[in-house]
């Protein structure tokens, strides 16, 4: 190595030295001491989360807040069913008709398909189904008004004959009760009946007063079941496109769930109410007791009120042989009358029914106490299929995803229409 490069070299260490050095120094310049005021940034202000915007809503418990919320809904809830059951009320002229119309309709809309499916048309094949209804219903009454009107003076000596029979009971039997205490009670109630003949004649008024009004009904039930049967499903989508695009889906289908329910329903009450009419009218035709048909046709229009019609048509039967026949055949048809209600409730019910329509015995007498009580006969009539249809629609509304059917088809923004 020359002179000249062992100086450059010399120097290159020098330099590498000194910028090792400087490096150090400021180093150790950067770093904290111990008595040195070191400032830190402050971290951002964290604010605890709530279910309101207010602050001043923070110092409410939780508990507290979400009680308040649950009760000014469920008030807005409250008041809105109070108004439309007012507005129901005022239009129940209206309204019963077409409900009426709705269950008949579940009835005769499987006869309607089939006539559909012999390619008959939609007006004819309904035109059709109404008039065996309404034949079927008209025979079956003249049939029951013929057997009544045959058997009243029997029954009324009967009658008669019971009444003498409960005061000679009244005379020698544990109450010991004189001529003169008899002739006091009967004169009593003839008192009364003397009393309130004003009111028994002003309600005999207002019952032919809304002899129009039923009419009028019973033409709206006929119209209304014609146009339910063959434009039925029509009705049905015209009332979803009223909706928003995103619930018309679960509202279909939840829509034909609970159509399918009432129709279950009430075919399945009708079958189970017929079993019911045959076996007490049966039992009252081999008893020889008076009325078997009428009392068996009472029957089937009281299996349509469950639980509560069956035991009060089964009462007017027995209470019928006891006035007839006496005490023992009385006996035998209510025990006839247990056991149809018992293989109702036990065998029918569930066999019939299944699952799909099943409501717990407690929610069937609460829906028809109250329906007794906002709208009487018709009212616990409708109060047991409107339960089962409104528990099937909520289910399918509850459901996140409902099913999809097989046939349906997936259209996009980009596909050309059909």
């Amino acid at each position: 190595m020359s002179r000249f490069q062992r100086v450059r070299a010399n120097l290159r260490r020098a330099y590498e030295a000194g910028r090792e050095s400087v490096r150090t120094s400021r180093a150790e310049s950067d770093r904290p001491t111990d008595d040195a005021e070191v400032e830190y940034e402050s971290p951002p202000p964290v604010f605890e989360h709530h279910s309101t915007t207010s602050l001043d809503d923070a110092e409410v418990p939780h508990s507290l807040r979400i009680a308040a919320a649950w009760s000014w809904r469920l008030i807005v809830v409250g008041v809105v069913g109070w108004v439309l059951l007012r507005f129901i009320g005022t239009i129940s002229i209206v309204v019963v008709p077409l409900a009426i119309a709705l269950l008949l309709s579940a009835l005769l809309a499987p006869a309607v398909g089939w006539l559909l499916k012999l390619r008959l048309p939609p007006s004819l094949a309904t035109f059709l189904v109404l008039i065996c209804g309404i034949g079927a219903v008209a025979g079956t009454l003249t049939l029951v008004v013929n057997q009544f009107v045959d058997g009243v003076p029997e029954l009324s000596e009967n009658a008669s004959e019971g009444i003498r029979q409960i005061q000679k009971w009244a005379r020698n039997g544990p109450l010991h009760l004189n001529d003169d205490q008899l002739t006091q009670a009967i004169e009593s109630g003839r008192d009364w009946i003397d009393a309130h003949t004003s009111q028994l004649t002003a309600t005999g008024f207002a019952t032919a007063a809304t002899l129009a009004e039923v009419l009028t009904g019973a033409l709206l039930v006929l119209f209304a079941t014609f146009f339910f049967l063959r434009d039925g499903r029509k009705i049905w989508r015209f009332l979803v496109r009223l909706f928003p695009v995103n619930a018309r889906w679960s509202l279909s289908d939840a829509g034909d769930a609970s159509w399918a329910t009432l129709g279950s329903y009430v075919r399945a009450t009708v079958l189970v109410a017929f079993i019911d009419a045959a076996g007490i009218g049966l039992a009252l035709m081999i008893l020889d007791v008076p009325f078997p048909f009428p009392l068996a046709a009472l029957v089937f229009l009281g299996a349509f009120i469950p639980i509560v019609g069956a035991s009060v048509s089964g009462a007017v039967a027995v209470l019928v042989a006891l006035v007839d026949e006496g005490w023992i055949v009385a006996l035998i048809v209510l025990g006839a009358v247990i056991v149809v209600q018992q293989v109702e409730g036990h065998i029918l019910q569930p066999l019939i029914m299944g699952r799909a329509v099943a409501i717990h015995p407690l929610v069937v007498i609460i829906g028809i106490a109250s329906g007794v009580v906002l709208a009487g006969i018709v009212g616990a009539l409708v109060a047991v299929p409107l339960i089962a249809v409104l528990n099937t629609g909520v289910r399918r509304l509850a459901r996140r995803r409902p099913e999809i059917p097989p046939d349906a088809v997936l259209v996009t923004a980009g596909d050309p229409p059909s």
